[in-house]
């Protein structure tokens, strides 16, 4: 008999229930009768106190010792997901809460605050060149570090040596570095000695510094993820190292790479202190990332929450909620454009593959039928020598071929 381990039984459903209960009948007792305790926050912590306490009671009069210790660790890990679930939704619904005075204005997306002051309405103003900024900033900044980070990465797993193991080092010391670090260092290099003014392209090279570390570390723990046996089986069937790369390493860890671009795409869009020293701030559509300054929508929301006017800050919550969106846009098309992992098929794939699978089968009975003309030994042999000279072309012709 199969014992079902995922299911929740149903004394510890009544168990869990009669626990939470209990917490907060408790913990409304301390603070609303028997103590002088005040507070929301003193009152949910009381009430998880009780509750992990009352069931670990309850647990143990039909569980042994380690049943009741994975029961109760098992709720700590609930408890913790919920928590931070709650955290995330609560900072999302308070952006979005204080941000709908401007976002439901249609001109909050198309104008720009050329012509808005902090007194000028909603109606009035919007954060088109903020928007249009952030997409080429992070456009231009993607550019350089994917192909950047995926062929250090690469280099990290594929040539290893010392000298692999000193860009692994910096590159790690390199997650932790300030932001405000970066965008002095662009300050410094790029916009002091060659440029002499801010622009979208010396923010690009800000947030590139940001975002190349996160996709190194990211992408050089996926690409380990690899089997070596599936770079054995390509190097045994004769193909170089490189071509074993691009044609089985890189599709196999796909998935695992668009995750990676994503975490630094994450980190890199929300980025204000290298941004506020390269970029420049703007009321004005700007388009030129080369030439005069050229601001972003955390920049723009940085500006906005400095003024005392509640339109300006409502302005500022629209345009934190507008950068939340673009980032969960983003990150729906990158996922569109990663697929499924390697080995996991799509519904369309898999049709594919069932429609396949049908018609070699069709194929193979037609020709077991007693009419069906036979092939002989020598022909099998012609066409077993003739697929094993025809893999990616890199196996050099034997003296059959040549022949």
């Amino acid at each position: 008999m199969r014992r079902d381990v995922r299911s929740v039984p149903l004394d510890d459903k009544f168990n869990v229930l009669g626990a939470l209960a209990a917490g907060l009948a408790i913990a409304t007792l301390l603070f609303g009768w028997l103590t002088p305790m005040t507070g929301l926050i003193g009152w949910f912590v009381i009430s998880f106190i009780a509750f992990l306490g009352i069931y670990a009671v309850l647990s143990s009069l039909r569980a042994d010792r380690l049943t009741v210790s994975e029961r109760i660790m098992t709720a700590l890990f609930y408890s913790a997901g919920a928590l931070l679930l709650s955290a995330l939704a609560f900072v999302l619904g308070f952006t979005l809460f204080r941000g709908i005075p401007a976002l439901v204005n249609p001109n909050f997306f198309v104008e720009t605050m050329k012509l808005a002051g902090p007194l000028d309405p909603l109606t009035v103003g919007g954060i088109s060149h903020a928007i249009v900024g952030t997409l080429i900033q992070i456009g231009i900044a993607l550019a350089i570090t994917i192909p950047l980070g995926v062929t250090t990465a690469v280099f990290l797993n594929e040539i290893g040596g010392p000298f692999a193991r000193f860009v692994r080092t910096i590159s790690d010391a390199m997650t932790a570095l300030p932001s405000i670090v970066a965008g002095l260092f662009i300050y410094a290099a790029f916009v002091t000695l060659v440029t002499h003014e801010r622009s979208g392209f010396a923010a690009s090279l800000a947030i590139s510094v940001m975002m190349l570390p996160i996709i190194i570390r990211a992408s050089d723990v996926v690409l380990r993820l690899v089997p070596n046996n599936l770079r054995e089986a390509s190097y045994a069937l004769g193909t170089t190292r490189w071509r074993t790369v691009w044609n089985v390493v890189l599709p196999t860890s796909r998935s695992g790479l668009v995750t990676a671009v994503i975490l630094g795409t994450a980190r890199g869009i929300g980025e204000t202190s290298p941004v506020l020293l390269t970029s420049g701030v703007t009321a004005e559509m700007n388009l030129n990332p080369f030439s005069g300054p050229m601001i972003s929508l955390p920049l723009q929301v940085f500006e906005f929450v400095r003024s005392p006017e509640p339109t300006m800050i409502a302005r500022g919550f629209g345009a934190a909620a507008t950068l939340v969106i673009l980032v969960l846009v983003l990150f729906i098309i990158a996922r569109v454009i990663g697929g499924t992992g390697a080995g996991q098929l799509s519904d369309r794939q898999r049709r594919g593959v069932k429609t396949a699978s049908e018609r070699d089968l069709r194929r193979i009975e037609a020709m077991s039928s007693p009419g069906a003309p036979r092939s002989g030994r020598g022909d099998a042999g012609s066409r077993a020598r003739t697929a094993r000279t025809t893999f990616a072309g890199d196996i050099a012709p034997t003296e059959e071929t040549r022949s």
